[in-house]
Order: C-alpha cells, then sequence, then structure tokens
C-alpha cells in the first residue's frame, strides 16, 4: 500500500480511469463528484466514497482535481464546500483540469496563502491515454512539489515534465491544444479532399501516415473520420473551451493567433448545431458540409 491517501474529485471520462490507474498502484482513494452514478461506479472498483469536495480533502494528504474549466476548479478548490476548506497544512493539490493559466496562479496564491502544497498538471492523450495509464502531463509549481508527487503522476502518465512555475502547465497545455486543433482540421481538408477525388480515405491514411505528415493525431483521428466515428474520446465542447482560453491569454501577451481563433469559430459552429459532445474530430464534419461530400461514404 502506497502511504499518501489520495482524493480525487471529478469522475467523468478522464477522471474515472485515471482513478482506477492510481488504485492500481496500491494508493488508497477517496473521491467525490456531483454525478452519483460515477461515484458508485469508482467505488465498486475500491474507493471510498466522500460527500464533498472538502470531505474528500479532509481524508486525503493529496487531493487531485479533474473538473471541465476554470470556473470549475476555483468553484471545488477555493469555493464553499471546497478543498481548501477541508485542507490541513501541507496537504497538496494537483488540478489536472485544462485551465486558463492565470486561474491557475490565483489558485496557488490562495493555497500558499493556507500552507497547502499546489501543481498545474494539465494532461494530453485523451480516454485512451487515460485508460492505458499513458497520458502526457505538463506541470507548473515548485520543483520540490513536482518531485515529491512525481511517483503518484506516473501511475497516470507516460511523460511527466515539469515546465515552470505556477500556470506553465497550463500555458504548455494550450500550446498543445492548438497543435493538436490544427492537425485535426488539417487533416479533415485532406481527406475530404481525397474522398471527393474519389480516393478511399482508409489508403490515403496508410499511404502518408509514414512520411512527414505522419502524427499521433493522424494515427488516431483518420480511422474515426473513415469510419463517421465520432464517439467522444475528447469532446468538442471541451476543446472549444482550451482554445477560447488560448486566445484570452494570447490577448493578454499580444500574439496574435488566427487560425486558432479559426478553429475556435469551427467548434463553437459545432456546438451550435448539436455536436458539443461528439469527439474533436467532427471538425471534419465542417468540412464535409462545405464539400457536400462524407469522408466515410455514408
Amino acid at each position: 500500500m502506497a502511504d499518501d491517501r489520495i482524493g480525487l474529485v471529478g469522475l467523468g471520462i478522464m477522471g474515472k480511469p485515471m482513478a482506477r490507474n492510481i488504485m492500481k498502484e496500491g494508493y488508497s482513494l477517496v473521491v467525490y463528484d456531483i454525478v452519483g452514478s460515477a461515484v458508485e461506479e469508482v467505488v465498486g472498483d475500491g474507493a471510498k466514497a466522500a460527500s464533498s469536495a472538502k470531505e474528500v480533502a479532509e481524508q486525503s494528504d493529496v487531493v487531485i482535481t479533474m473538473v471541465p474549466d476554470s470556473i470549475d476548479s476555483e468553484r471545488v478548490i477555493l469555493g464553499e464546500g471546497g478543498v481548501l476548506e477541508g485542507a490541513s497544512q501541507g496537504l497538496v493539490i494537483i488540478d489536472m483540469s485544462s485551465i486558463a493559466p492565470l486561474s491557475s496562479q490565483k489558485i496557488a496564491a490562495e493555497c500558499e496563502a493556507n500552507g497547502v502544497g499546489f501543481l498545474d498538471a494539465p494532461v494530453s492523450g485523451g480516454e485512451p491515454g487515460a485508460i492505458s495509464g499513458t497520458l502526457a502531463i505538463m506541470v507548473g509549481g515548485k520543483q520540490d512539489v513536482f518531485d515529491s508527487k512525481y511517483k503518484l503522476l506516473t501511475s497516470m502518465g507516460g511523460s511527466i515534465v515539469l515546465c515552470g512555475d505556477y500556470g506553465a502547465g497550463n500555458t504548455t497545455k494550450l500550446a498543445n491544444q492548438i497543435i493538436v486543433a490544427a492537425n485535426i482540421e488539417a487533416l479533415s481538408e485532406a481527406l475530404v479532399l481525397a474522398t471527393k477525388a474519389g480516393l478511399d480515405p482508409t489508403t490515403v491514411f496508410q499511404a502518408i501516415k509514414g512520411g512527414l505528415a505522419g502524427s499521433n493525431v493522424m494515427n488516431a483521428k483518420a480511422p474515426m473520420m473513415a469510419a463517421g466515428n465520432f464517439t467522444p474520446g475528447f469532446r468538442v465542447r471541451l476543446h472549444q473551451k482550451d482554445l477560447h482560453n488560448a486566445l484570452l491569454t494570447g490577448k493578454e501577451l499580444g500574439v496574435p493567433l488566427p487560425i486558432t481563433s479559426l478553429i475556435q469559430q469551427m467548434l463553437g459552429a459545432l456546438i451550435n448545431s448539436g455536436k458539443g459532445d461528439a469527439d474533436h474530430s467532427a471538425i471534419a464534419n465542417i468540412i464535409e458540409d462545405m464539400a457536400g461530400i462524407k469522408i466515410s461514404g455514408k
């Protein structure tokens, strides 16, 4: 049994498999989510249930939060009934949510004022990476806190990098999300073009994946587009949120992000058409509709 008692707040697509991987490494785990069925499912795997984020903190040495956006992280950590209310001196909070860097810095300042350690540690790899425990984890915070919780992070991730001080993890995640979004959009255009030209998109994918255009994004998303399968591994609405945070950060830093802005609008259009909970590879639907053809042929 690992020494640290771990708490986890947030049992969505990512949080549930992360919880299971933490327990596989021998950590005791207490969990909370506003969705009771998600809690029951993880309790069935061996976790203990709590009735609030505060109660999670009261029973933990480390609390991981995995929630959708900045407002959610601030609420579950800083708000009434939140983690800080139940925290004792020396607790460490690891916020693995993808949020705005300034929000991470705000949370970190409150944690420090209360004698609580903090890391912002967003992830990339989607549901498959969460299930396999091979997530890329991008961390912001102090070296000593990072070092002390590195082993715990290895239960969930295959690549774990301290990127800088508070907020650096989420700045790095925004850079990641810009690249992923641009890759998916470019892949969508390429496969729609090939399909319209009468080629088999799967054959085109096989032909180019080993060349310079090849990427993890292509390997994951091209088969989905070819099958017309947009079951979510990472939802449109969450990627739209990430690009919104990237644009806000770009504005704060004076960095133009023209392609990011365009794709963020495309994701917004998908949300408006009722596809907010589809996989972000549904960006292809925008290009398909403009071209009047489906990559899948369906």
